[in-house]
């Protein structure tokens, strides 16, 4: 796997938290955003963008390795998930990956944060069998803050992906990132659930708990952990939040 590493920064095999079943997760190099609390900090300076002429080599050497679990896949209604840093960064990659896992009849799950051109997004999105779509944070300044990027172009894809494919509700799974003194504000909760009760079809949403486990990372990278000192939310608070989502009729479950 050492000649793919400026594009795929690990590959986590029998993972159970990034998609239905049993999975092997491709962890893509590269990331538009920065999240303060992102456990995955290696990953998020962008990596080589791959040569056309080197793709087909590149994506057979990756579907080999993912095949390498197919038995796991086949038991347990798994599959591959693509994630990050951000998959949508390395297009020229992401999209025959897509391609080719799907002539093998291997079920394929996008995790992402939505940056990107909405014309990648869209052939991304359409092509995987099912895409984790994070919401974080509606106020534009704060989410610039909080992330090093505008929200516009994240909430502009999921408006308008849901406008074209209204049929397709079960492909997109929302997740919302809750994280304290950043995320987790009423106002910011409410934010969200009017933008996706107005702009989407979606009714069904996982609140991903903050954790501590990437800041060992953090240290050995030698980056600033600007949330080293925010504790993970009391399960009170989790179902305080579950609730507020709960009673505007979604299905909130936490986790996922």
């Amino acid at each position: 796997m050492t000649n793919i590493t400026p594009y795929i920064f690990k590959v986590q095999r029998y993972s159970i938290h990034d998609g239905p079943g049993i999975r092997t997760t491709l962890f893509f190099q590269g990331c538009p955003l920065a999240c303060q609390w992102c456990h995955n900090p290696e990953s998020q300076a962008m990596g080589q963008v791959p040569e056309v002429k080197n793709i087909g080599e590149l994506v057979e050497s990756l579907v080999l390795e993912i095949e390498r679990d197919r038995i796991f896949y086949d038991e347990s209604g798994g599959g591959v998930t693509f994630s990050g840093g951000e998959p949508l960064a390395q297009p020229k990659l992401l999209l025959p990956l897509l391609s080719a896992c799907r002539e093998q009849e291997i079920h394929t799950c996008l995790d992402t944060c939505g940056f990107a051109p909405f014309n990648i997004f869209k052939a991304a999105a359409t092509a995987a069998d099912l895409v984790l779509f994070d919401i974080k944070i509606m106020a534009d300044q704060d989410h610039q803050i909080f992330t090093g990027k505008p929200v516009g172009q994240i909430l502009e894809n999921l408006k308008n992906f849901s406008r074209q494919f209204p049929h397709i509700r079960e492909k997109m799974k929302l997740r919302f990132p809750l994280i304290p003194a950043r995320t987790d504000t009423r106002d910011n909760i409410r934010q969200i659930i009017e933008f996706i009760t107005r702009q989407t079809p979606y009714r069904d949403i996982h609140i991903l708990p903050f954790h501590t486990s990437g800041d060992g990372k953090y240290e050995r990278l030698k980056m600033k952990n600007k949330l080293k000192h925010i504790c993970p939310p009391t399960v009170e608070h989790l179902e305080e939040v579950r609730q507020m989502f709960a009673a505007k009729g979604f299905n909130a479950i936490i986790g996922g």
